[in-house]
């Protein structure tokens, strides 16, 4: 089995608080992550942090969200797959960053899922929109309405799926900061020790000597 991950991320802001009473949940983002860290994750949001109305598919950072509401929220949580449903994830989320600016929000979807009624312009998706419909066509998940009404909440009453993290957004990249601080210092501690030991053969083990036979 495989897993791919899903991140739902809490900002202040006007355009964030009008989602949030919408949905009526704090968590107003969805992205969809290929590792753990969500260091390759892709969601259909802002171009630019601060920029909430030019928005389209994009590769998420976490530092950059970071910079733009040093306050955000985040959670990340695994869904289960196999291995070629997460190869077809991932096909379908790089073949959509080559083409990134085809990709668009759905703005005039909007009122839609307010009313409940299924709306879809070509490549045009809301965040939630987006994973909910490459996940069900990747066969990961099914949803009991039309993808274009699926929203963050939807994701975050998902019963198939495991948290894994949950809190403070600068909470989360300082830790990875230090992780990679420690892994830095080991490897050239590592490093500086494999250039001062003296080289020897590979056969010789620790207890090895020179050995000489008369005739």
């Amino acid at each position: 089995m495989a897993e791919i991950y899903i991140a739902l991320v809490d900002t202040p802001g006007l355009f964030a608080e009008i989602i949030r009473r919408v949905i009526r949940q704090r968590y107003i983002h969805v992205a969809i992550g290929l590792d753990p860290q969500m260091d390759e994750a892709y969601s259909i949001g802002r171009r630019h942090p601060a920029v909430p109305l030019i928005a389209g598919f994009e590769k998420e950072e976490k530092e950059k969200i970071l910079r733009a509401f040093p306050s955000a929220s985040y959670m990340i949580c695994s869904m289960e797959c196999t291995e070629e449903q997460k190869r077809f994830v991932e096909d379908r989320l790089r073949a959509a960053m080559e083409e990134r600016f085809r990709y668009h929000y759905a703005v005039a979807g909007l009122p839609f899922i307010l009313w409940q009624i299924p709306f879809y312009q070509k490549n045009h998706f809301t965040c939630s929109s987006y994973i909910a419909k490459l996940l069900e066509e990747a066969g990961i998940c099914r949803w009991e309405k039309h993808f274009s009404l699926v929203t963050p909440r939807d994701f975050m009453e998902y019963e198939k799926k495991t948290k894994i993290f949950e809190g403070s957004l600068r909470e989360l990249v300082r830790s990875e900061r230090k992780s990679y601080a420690a892994g830095q210092i080991l490897l050239h501690q590592s490093e500086q020790l494999s250039t001062e030991m003296p080289a020897q053969p590979a056969y010789a083990g620790p207890d090895c000597r020179e050995v000489t036979y008369e005739r």
